[in-house]
């Protein structure tokens, strides 16, 4: 089973933070919808007669396309692969986009599940992350979205920035939790370089990320999800039992997948490619049949090294067996020798040959995966 990325590159406007590749303006949507539609005949073959179980429309802010929009993308992609029946179709969006109409117009074309971008209930914390919605508008999507059947939902927060104390984070996860919202993902506010926050920050405009803060709100996060069953599935993702993402999950499992559209990356289990970002740029490229992405082919370390990255994040673990299967008796041998001093530590666990980190284990994730990869052949 495989899975499809959309990237829609338009917002309305640029959050200082962010650095995936967007645009504040929609002039170029026709352009850009026409080449995507283009983009999926050509890579029809990619991913092989794998029958494909997720769709996801990601961005950039997706919301931002008409539903009648999104509702063709998704026929195309039907009538192209051979997408299963009870596949899962994400759109993630913006509170302020989030409408009665649209919900029911979303439905309609297909979407079973959104995500959110709440960020904060907090005025203060939006101001300072350059968001343009409200904690009433963030608290107010949630609500509408439950009461027009979107019971798999997500919302998506930030935690670590100067104006956020734990008190207000922990008002945050309580009042999704209280209105029943499933899924709920939260990321460490991060200092992207070249990034208008980076910007900012050099210039003395603003403050950063705050580290102890963000090691602080970290744990506060898996102990209040965890004491109400909230299953810590993926270093930022907690869902209640049976409510995982499965898009992000084949991602975690090493599933292939297919990016479509400006700067989507895609991977077939022996190479990955990236397409080009620009809309203009990625849109001629298509319109003329030439090449619009860049791809490597994955070295037997580097295979080995994206299994152990992705998989020791989640509460699936890294398998031993698995290693030894595809990657023979030498990476196995490393990984356990490696992994010894993290099972001495407490920082990984394992239990009949499955390795994952302890909650302590987790605010290292970054450095414990780079000590089990092995040196690039």
């Amino acid at each position: 089973m495989a899975g499809i990325y959309l990237h829609i590159p338009f917002c309305k406007s640029k959050c200082p933070y962010c650095n995936f590749f967007s645009v504040a303006s929609l002039g170029s949507k026709d352009l850009f919808l026409e080449a995507l539609h283009k983009e999926i005949n050509i890579q029809s073959k990619y991913l092989g007669k794998q029958k494909i179980s997720t769709i996801y429309f990601g961005g950039g802010t997706p919301s931002l396309l008409n539903p009648s929009e999104i509702s063709h993308v998704l026929e195309k992609i039907i009538s192209v692969f051979s997408v299963e029946e009870t596949a899962e179709f994400t759109l993630e969006s913006n509170p302020d986009d989030v409408t009665a109409l649209k919900l029911r117009e979303w439905r309609k074309a297909g979407i079973n599940r959104l995500s959110i971008g709440i960020q904060s209930f907090a005025d203060e914390d939006l101001k300072y992350l350059g968001r343009i919605h409200n904690g009433a508008q963030a608290e107010a999507s949630l609500q509408l979205a439950l009461d027009h059947g979107f019971s798999n939902l997500s919302a998506d927060f930030i935690y670590g920035m100067p104006t956020l104390c734990d008190k207000v984070f922990t008002l945050n996860l309580e009042k999704a939790v209280h209105l029943g919202v499933p899924h709920i993902s939260a990321y460490a506010l991060t200092r992207e370089s070249k990034t208008a926050l980076d910007v900012m920050i050099r210039k003395h405009q603003t403050e950063g990320p705050d580290e102890d803060r963000s090691v602080s709100q970290f744990r506060l996060l898996m102990d209040y999800l965890g004491s109400l069953d909230y299953q810590h599935y993926e270093i930022s993702n907690f869902c209640l039992p049976g409510m995982y993402s499965r898009h992000n999950s084949s991602y975690w499992k090493g599933n292939h997948y297919l990016g479509l559209g400006p700067s989507a990356h895609s991977f077939n289990g022996v190479s990955r490619q990236w397409n080009l970002s620009g809309i203009s740029r990625y849109a001629t490229l298509i319109q003329a049949g030439r090449p619009h992405f860049e791809n490597e082919s994955l070295s037997p370390s580097q295979k080995y090294n994206e299994y152990v990255m992705v998989s020791i994040r989640t509460m699936w673990g890294t398998g031993i067996a698995h290693i030894r299967k595809e990657f023979g008796t030498g990476p196995e041998q490393y990984f356990r020798n490696q992994a010894l001093k993290f099972l001495v530590s407490g920082d990984i666990l394992e239990k009949e040959g499955i390795y994952i980190l302890s909650d302590k284990g987790k605010l290292f994730a970054d450095k414990i995966s780079s000590d089990l990869f092995l040196d690039i052949d």
